[in-house]
């Protein structure tokens, strides 16, 4: 008779969607990473009209405390956006350096350098 083991395939099956997942999101950045390569590095005329910044916060049991009864500790990173709009109307949202984020404003006019989806700077206009 056949017996069916319910823990060992339902680990197999979340084990291949993990994998699974992790394979198609390795592959999709390498074909974004390829495609950015072989596009055109284009400068626009562009003006800044919004910044935005993406906080993602960690909390880890402290001293390996896997309850967390003796509190957490807190990782956070933060990932910064500009939208720029081109001379068409058309709006791009880029992923920029925290130091450049920071010297960038709304209304800021100048030239956005940019290969694919892959910021490659802004120059102000004076």
């Amino acid at each position: 008779m056949f017996r069916v083991n319910l823990f060992g395939t339902m680990f197999f099956v979340v084990f291949a969607l993990v994998f699974g997942f992790i394979i198609f999101a390795l592959i999709r950045g390498i074909a974004q990473w390829s495609k950015n390569n072989r596009s055109p590095q284009l400068t626009v005329e562009a003006t800044v009209v919004a910044k935005r910044a993406d906080v993602s916060v960690t909390n880890h049991p402290m001293a390996g405390d896997v309850t967390g009864a003796h509190g957490y500790s807190h990782t956070s990173s933060t990932t910064y956006y500009v939208t720029f709009q081109v001379e068409s109307g058309d709006r791009m949202e880029f992923h920029v350096p925290r130091e450049e984020y920071g010297m960038l404003v709304e209304g800021d006019a100048g030239r956005l350098t940019f290969q694919g989806t892959r910021y490659l700077g802004f120059e102000r206009a004076y």
